[in-house]
């Protein structure tokens, strides 16, 4: 979503409760499973070395890391984890991609599918509104570690797309293959990322103008990403300043 300030700041307050309630611990564990998935080297597997820096970024522990790795590649018993991507509409046509881990496919479908339902929201068919998004990397410093200039030079030089900000992070844009090279290229330049990871970014904003269409957008979008099985909620809809400030959360 694109970077309106009084949005960035409820998502902020929104992820530091998520600490709280182990949530963001467990989406980074499970990442780490499907990750794994495509080997247990993080030195040959980008995704999985990128998934273990998430899981460092929120405390997760080595022996917890490990563990979580050999599920994923097979060494540890239990149901094997699987990635399903449900696409929908949020009310004022706003697109939704909806990603999910689990090891029950029809818990996660009733999951989404309820809460699509009572929240003014409608499951799409596959490739629905997958074209309105691309796969891209994602990599986010603090503004208060790096100014503008050398935050820009540095990442252009990595090879970065794009450079902007949301008024909390300067936020770092690349093609999804060159990811974990960027990031690796900002560390040696002495600029240390607080996450790095893929992400569904939209290519084009749908404008949401009315306070309470706005309010049901975004209380479908917490609902949903705060399902057990969801990983991740990429959405499109831009609110203005002025309409978010009449929202009612």
């Amino acid at each position: 979503m694109a970077g309106h300030s009084k949005w960035s700041k409820v998502k902020h307050i929104k992820a530091v409760v998520d600490a709280k309630k182990g949530q963001a611990f467990s989406k980074a564990s499970r990442e780490i499973t499907l990750a794994a998935k495509g080997g247990g080297d993080p030195s040959l597997n980008s995704r999985l070395r990128t998934a273990i820096e998430a899981a460092r970024a929120v405390n997760m522990t080595m022996d917890t890391i490990e563990r979580a790795v050999k599920k994923g590649t097979g060494e540890l018993g239990g149901e094997a984890m699987t990635e399903i991507t449900y696409e929908a509409y949020a009310p004022g046509g706003v697109a939704m991609i909806i990603e999910c881990a689990t090891d029950n496919k029809n818990r996660s479908a009733n999951d989404v599918r309820a809460t699509l339902s009572r929240n003014h929201g409608t499951l799409g068919s596959v490739g629905s509104v997958a074209h309105q998004f691309a796969r891209k990397g994602e990599i986010r410093v603090p503004m208060s570690a790096v100014n503008e200039d050398k935050m820009l030079e540095a990442a252009l030089d990595a090879g970065a797309e794009d450079v902007t900000n949301d008024g909390d992070d300067h936020i770092v844009t690349t093609e999804w293959t060159q990811l974990f090279a960027v990031g690796a290229a900002l560390k040696d330049a002495g600029i240390v990322p607080a996450s790095q990871k893929l992400i569904q970014q939209p290519q084009s904003l749908v404008a949401v103008t009315d306070p309470s269409v706005a309010t049901q957008v975004i209380r479908l979008y917490e609902l949903l990403d705060g399902l057990d099985d969801v990983q991740n909620v990429y959405t499109n809809f831009d609110i203005p300043d002025e309409v978010m400030a009449e929202v009612n959360l």
